[in-house]
């Protein structure tokens, strides 16, 4: 399970010969856009969102609908200058 706020797919449900395409809008001037990928089961996303929620990190509403990650994976446009960090981390399943 994947959440992203800016989602821009060429490939329709089903189809495995194209990735998803994460698209980087604009940041406003003087701010940094961050873009936070959460992969896991669906109810692992879920209870990540609401943990950030409960942490006021982030509102559950700006958070994007569940997408399913196709065969071909997940294609992310770096900026310049970009870098890339994965944080993992267990939780325990209820």
């Amino acid at each position: 399970m994947l959440c992203l706020p800016y989602l821009v797919s060429s490939a329709r449900r089903g189809e495995a010969t194209s990735p998803l395409l994460l698209a980087n809008p604009e940041a406003q001037p003087g701010r940094e856009r961050l873009r936070h990928l959460v992969i896991a089961s669906p109810e692992g996303v879920r209870a990540t969102i609401n943990l950030l929620h409960v942490l006021t990190y982030a509102e559950q509403r700006e958070w994007s609908r569940l997408v399913t990650i196709p065969i071909s994976g997940i294609l992310i446009t770096p900026e310049q200058g970009e870098v890339f960090s994965l944080l993992r981390r267990d939780r325990q399943i209820d």
